[in-house]
């Protein structure tokens, strides 16, 4: 029906159709509820309750006025944004308009509040505020604790194996990671003499490269969106840490904690540049702004020292106005420190002993250039590689201080090397020792000089190798032997060189070369050429101490080559000495092992190849037998023929005899 139908509709009309009633008859009894009814409906009919899964207490926030309210309600949606969406917020205020110290925050859902309670409780804000992030629903937990004492519930334990698994290799075989195809893939190897031995390998397990931790327990890969860990025998995933455009990473010295750097997402209300982590937890323990990459603890002219618990040690920063580097001693906690020169008053070298913050050795220094620290491992002395202009010279003089660490008042010694402004000296200390290395001059004259600390304090040259391929000095991590390198746009020469005698053990070449690694014995050493840096020829040779190749390994697109590191040794130091002192009794036990696992080797191969005989008799045999069980059946086919042998039909033979002329020249030679 339409609008023209309704306009010719005659008018006064009159309807007698009775209109439906609605209404309950008087005899009606209602026998269902609402529950029957409506019962999908009442379902989702909103609760007092809903929503408080998603709601956090933050309590010990900053109490402000509101004219800084604004301020604050961006800091907090700053680090608490991070964990989901706030949809709601609640800044309680006292009579006099300013909060009241605690906060409300509901997220969209209940996974995201307690993802908050978890990154954020404990979270320092500043010295006076550390933020301690609650579930709403806990407070009732809280309140309603029993007054009798419950047995707390297990928590299931996570097996991750044995992480020391690779130390009780029967052959003392150490372990190495290598990445390939230019990071597309990463392998474990156990170092064999003759052929690695694959123990693990995955594909895109890394990102960019790897780390291992200072005790081997740990390999860290990096990740767009951070690290992980992993161990045991089969390199389970132990923790991993969210940390967005992680670059670097270091471990410390007992694996308890690893920092972090990325340059995205640092601001001074939220600090993420550099980040400490809790390994065993896996919980976030403090955040640092940073301004300049290379800047770790270290902002302007203020020195952080922090405590264990994170806390800034003793509640104040050292002031060290214009500081340039620092360095920790490996042995006591002692830091070493330089400041450049400043108008009239001269450089300086500072030895601080912490806590105390007592200044036991200062060294003041004049018309200096650049300032390197190099630590001794044990921590017995520290040189300073002091670069200088003196007034009315040409050209740069380089001079090595020696702080003899533990004797009374720290004496210096110094040693001086002249040189061309444009050269390099490198310097490394014998890990276990009192001798050092340098490398002086310019090419083709490069020389390499060995010193040894005596114990009156004189610094005594023992020998000089002139007109070197050498720009990198590789000490075996035991002492006493090392590799001069010349690497990359020296072509990769090698000098295998014994520092008990200085006699150079072996010259050798592996081209282009940019990287040495020893393995953590001293035994053998690793050269390679890495598609980082050179992008053909690339592949990792294994030489054995004394400069003995004794394997080229190919990859496609090599990258990195890292040796597992060795927990330090449980001996005690009598022990250590005494296995020194009888080293030729076992060294005998040693070579007999070697003997053993040649001939070994040998017996697998003679026992491989008399199997594969016997297999091939035993076919031989099945086939013959074969072959005589259907003779019946061919002698049939071929009319009684006997085909088997070839004369077994010589009679039925036709012999026809073919002849050809051939043309016959007769040439005469001369005599």
């Amino acid at each position: 029906m339409n609008m023209h139908d309704t306009e010719d509709m005659p008018p006064d009309v009159d309807y007698d159709e009775d209109e439906p009633s609605f209404s309950d008859p008087e005899d009606f009894v209602d026998d269902i509820d609402d529950e029957e009814l409506l019962g999908d409906l009442l379902r989702e009919k909103p609760q007092e309750a809903d929503g408080i899964d998603s709601v956090i207490v933050v309590d010990n926030v900053p109490q402000v006025g509101p004219e800084r309210l604004e301020k604050l309600k961006n800091v907090i949606h700053k680090i608490f944004s991070k964990f989901g969406k706030i949809t709601n917020e609640f800044y309680p205020e006292g009579p006099d308009g300013s909060t009241k110290g605690y906060i409300f925050l509901e997220y969209g859902a209940p996974t995201q509040a307690l993802d908050a309670v978890k990154n954020a409780d404990g979270y320092k804000l500043d010295k006076q505020h550390t933020f301690r992030v609650n579930v709403f629903t806990d407070f009732d937990k809280y309140m309603n604790i029993c007054d009798e004492w419950e047995t707390p519930e297990k928590q299931p334990f996570k097996d991750f194996g044995n992480m020391r698994h690779w130390m009780e290799d029967p052959d003392c075989r150490d372990q190495y990671s290598v990445i390939y195809e230019s990071g597309e893939r990463t392998a474990i190897f156990n170092n064999d003499p003759k052929d690695p031995i694959v123990a693990e390998e995955r594909a895109r397990w890394t990102e960019t490269y790897v780390r291992w931790s200072p005790k081997g327990t740990y390999l860290a890969t990096f990740h767009q969106r951070g690290i992980a860990l992993w161990g045991g025998e089969k390199f389970k995933q132990i923790q991993r840490f969210s940390h967005q455009g992680v670059s670097l990473i270091d471990f410390s010295p007992c694996e308890r904690y690893v920092v972090t750097f990325s340059p995205l997402m640092d601001t001074k209300e939220d600090p993420q540049a550099i980040i400490i982590w809790d390994i065993l937890t896996g919980q976030k323990k403090r955040g640092f702004h940073c301004e300049k990459p290379t800047v770790i603890l270290f902002v302007s002219c203020l020195c952080h020292l922090y405590r264990s618990s994170m806390g800034l040690l003793d509640k104040k920063s050292l002031k060290i106005s214009g500081i340039k580097d620092f360095s920790w001693s490996p042995g006591d906690n002692i830091i070493a420190f330089w400041v450049p020169e400043d108008k009239d008053i001269p450089a300086r070298v500072t030895l601080m002993q912490l806590p105390s913050r007592q200044e036991i050795r200062v060294r003041n220094l004049f018309n200096v250039v650049d300032c390197k620290l190099h630590w001794q491992r044990q921590g017995d002395y520290l040189c300073v590689k002091v670069d200088r202009t003196p007034k009315g010279t040409q050209g740069v003089v380089t001079n090595f201080e020696i702080f003899r660490m533990r004797e009374k008042q720290v004496p210096v010694d110094v040693v001086e090397m002249k040189g061309d402004p444009e050269s390099k000296n490198a310097f490394a200390w014998e890990p276990n020792g009192s001798k050092f290395a340098v490398l002086h001059g310019e090419s083709p004259r490069i020389n390499a000089s060995f010193y040894h600390v005596k114990n009156n304090g004189k610094i005594e040259l023992i020998k000089m190798f002139d007109k070197q391929q050498a720009n990198s000095i590789f000490w075996s991590p035991q002492g006493q032997f090392m590799v001069l390198a010349g690497l990359r746009s020296m072509n990769g020469a090698l000098a295998f060189v014994d520092t008990s005698d200085c006699t150079m053990m072996n010259i050798a070449e592996h081209y282009m070369a940019s990287d040495v690694e020893w393995d953590p014995t001293g035994r053998y050493v690793v050269t390679s050429v890495s598609w980082w840096s050179h992008k053909v020829d690339n592949a990792y040779w294994l030489w054995t101490f004394q400069g003995r190749l004794l394997q080229k390994n190919n990859k496609d697109r090599f990258c990195q080559l890292l040796w597992r590191p060795r927990p330090p040794t449980l001996l005690p130091l009598d022990a250590i000495k005494a296995i020194k002192k009888d080293l030729k009794k076992y060294s005998k036990i040693f070579e007999q092992k070697d003997r053993l696992s040649q001939s070994k080797a040998s017996k697998e191969l003679v026992d491989k190849r008399r199997s594969m005989m016997e297999d091939y008799r035993r076919y031989r045999e099945a086939a013959l037998l074969q072959h005589q069980e259907q003779k019946a059946a061919r002698l049939e086919l071929r009319g009684g023929v006997d085909t088997d042998e070839l004369d077994s039909n010589i009679d039925d033979w036709e012999e026809e005899t073919i002849e050809f002329f051939i043309n016959e020249e007769i040439i005469p030679l001369g005599e």
